[in-house]
């Protein structure tokens, strides 16, 4: 910039000159010139230096301005990008708002859809209904146009017959309600009947409350006996409790020995079996067996007595001996309890009073009663329910069809052919329910030490199993010939893992696998 205007100022000058040059100035005028022409060098150096000082000045000025134009491109850039980026995010939400503006649309038109869907299927089905209502309507006239004909040439007995008949059909519905409420009425007062019955016959019916008992003592005529009963080492003892099945306590109580077993009779065997070791007074393993044995066969003499016994007490025609001696095994037995032969007895004379109540067959009633837990003589190991089992039985010795039946149905596991098989439920259930006849503290107990007895029996080659020590331990006999050591050993973690797999129980449960082997030999 500052080099143009000093060439301009130099060509000015240079007119100047040869203006004044031609119009013929005299020499003062060219000393003047040349006095102008060494101010205008001395001005020309000035004017370098001030050109110098305007280049530094412009390149000074250049840097700044390249300074601020690079700050005002880098401040723009910045503020661009910000710009661009809050265009963006605008963007994006007018983006997003317009995309859920656009889905609530889609879904509005997809309702609508539907809902024009739905009123065309309803308008179809509205169409459908209203033809076939037509149809009806025309088959009702066609019908009553027939039978305004029929009617025409009907007889007036025929035509009294069609209208009661038609006036049965329109009133049916009321019929079958005051029938309901009729039914209704009938079985409330069958119900009071009901009880009023049984209520008769548990007040002239008066019976014992069961108590659990579950040991037995013996007594002995000295302390001394206490040592012969238990033997060298514990011999006696061992092989009384290994034979008996029951457990033997022998404590400091004077002159007294308790037997503790829960099933009643081979806690009977066994006391008996003791009393008369101690009458006897030779105590070993060898008369141990000989007397269980003989008291054993003694004491089936018992059971058909006690059996007969029932059948008297109740009052009843004579049964087949085998359901004599199965009706005295119940004697030693228990549910929940309760001895059960005199449970039985209880329910026959529960079941004769309300059938003579009622007046029905008394002697059926007592007789299925008598017999309806016979099932549970047989040992656990016959399959089915002891009502099942009673009543193959009870078929087994010729009774009657019905003593069957009601023998089976006292459960309700099948139906009942006679108002006397429900009268021998509905005993049973009176028998149990009355307050003190059950107590289920020692049914449980019972059912634990059988259910070991039966986990041990059902594995081969076991002989016998007792459950003794209030169950703590299962002592289980095995036949010596089909098990020797190792697989006794074997047996005995079998069994555990099956009671530990199958059983609840508080504690441990031993489990002893006897393996004997006898020899006898006879000298003559």
């Amino acid at each position: 910039m500052m080099e143009v205007l000093y060439i301009a100022v130099i060509i000015i000058l240079a007119i100047m000159s040869g203006v004044l040059y031609k119009t013929g100035l005299n020499k003062g005028l060219e000393k003047g010139n040349k006095e102008f022409i060494e101010k205008l060098k001395s001005e020309k150096e000035q004017l370098k230096m001030e050109i110098e000082i305007a280049k530094r000045e412009k390149d000074e000025i250049l840097r700044n301005a390249q300074k601020e134009a690079d700050n005002i491109v880098k401040s723009a850039l910045i503020e661009s990008k910000e710009e661009i980026q809050k265009m963006k995010e605008e963007f994006n939400r007018e983006l997003k708002l317009e995309k859920e503006e656009l889905k609530s649309m889609e879904e509005r038109l997809i309702r609508r859809e539907e809902m024009i869907d739905r009123k065309e299927q309803n308008l179809e089905e509205l169409k459908n209904k209203l033809d076939k209502e037509k149809d009806e309507t025309l088959r009702l006239k066609e019908e009553l146009e027939n039978k305004v004909y029929e009617i025409a040439n009907l007889t007036m007995e025929e035509a009294r017959e069609r209208v009661l008949n038609e006036a049965k059909e329109k009133y049916e519905l009321e019929l079958a309600q005051k029938y309901k409420a009729l039914k209704d009425e009938y079985e409330e007062d069958a119900k009071k009947h009901a009880q009023w019955v049984v209520s008769i016959a548990v007040q002239r019916y008066a019976s014992d409350v069961t108590s659990e008992i579950t040991t037995s003592t013996v007594a002995l005529p000295t302390d001394d006996m206490k040592g012969r009963i238990i033997g060298r080492e514990g011999r006696n003892i061992r092989a009384f409790e290994k034979m008996t099945g029951c457990d033997l306590i022998i404590d400091d109580t004077p002159e007294v020995v308790v037997i503790s077993g829960f099933n009643p009779l081979r806690r009977e065997i066994a006391k008996r079996t003791l009393e008369a070791l101690v009458a006897d007074g030779r105590i070993h393993p060898a008369r141990i067996e000989e007397v269980y044995e003989k008291t054993k066969k003694e004491l089936e003499d018992i059971i058909k007595e006690a059996g007969k016994e029932a059948v008297m007490r109740v009052g009843i025609k004579p049964l087949h001996p085998e359901l004599i001696k199965l009706l005295g095994r119940l004697k030693f037995r228990t549910s929940y309890g309760q001895d059960v032969l005199e449970h039985s007895i209880e329910v026959a004379n529960f079941a004769g009073l309300m059938a003579a109540e009622l007046g029905l067959n008394v002697e059926l009633a007592k007789r299925a009663a008598l017999l309806h837990d016979i099932g549970k003589a047989i040992d656990h190991e016959v399959e089915g329910s002891h009502a099942i089992v009673g009543g193959q039985l009870a078929k087994r010795y010729n009774e009657k069809l019905e003593v069957v039946n009601a023998i089976q149905y006292h459960h309700n596991e099948v139906d009942p052919m006679t108002p006397e098989a429900v009268i021998v439920g509905a005993a049973d259930a009176v028998s149990a329910a009355r307050p003190g006849a059950r107590r289920e503290t020692l049914e449980n107990y019972i059912r634990r030490i059988e259910q070991l007895e039966e986990i041990a029996k059902s594995f081969r080659h076991v002989d016998k199993a007792y459950a003794i020590q209030a169950g703590r331990e299962l002592r289980v006999i095995v036949q010596p010939d089909k098990i020797d050591d190792a697989l006794a050993d074997k047996l005995a973690r079998d069994i555990s893992t099956q009671i530990e797999e199958t059983m609840e129980y508080p504690g441990v449960i031993k489990v002893t696998v006897i393996r004997e082997k006898r020899s006898v030999a006879y000298a003559s």
